[in-house]
């Protein structure tokens, strides 16, 4: 079995990662079908297919978010969310 895949980006949104873009990255991770985790600095990781608490976390724009993946197609999984994360969604 391989290592989870992870990969640490950075919150592109101008306004950080609020509502809209917690919703359409936790919808991505949600149908990526594999278990997704979200997690910035010291903090836990959480599950990043609940809208609640990709919120929770407070990702501001600049700030960097680790992104950890496991399971078949993981890389491209992150790919994928890598690119949501890093767009301006408020622009």
């Amino acid at each position: 079995m391989s290592a989870p895949a992870s990969r640490t980006v950075r919150i592109g949104s101008s306004h950080g990662l609020h509502a809209r873009p917690a919703k359409l990255f936790a919808q991505a991770s949600k149908d990526a079908g594999i278990p997704v985790t979200i997690s910035k600095g010291a903090g836990g990781a959480v599950n990043a297919a609940s809208i609640l608490s990709v919120i929770s976390l407070g990702a501001e724009s600049g700030d960097y978010v680790t992104l950890t993946a496991d399971g078949p197609g993981a890389e491209d999984v992150l790919d994928t969310l890598t690119e949501l994360l890093t767009t301006d969604h408020d622009a």
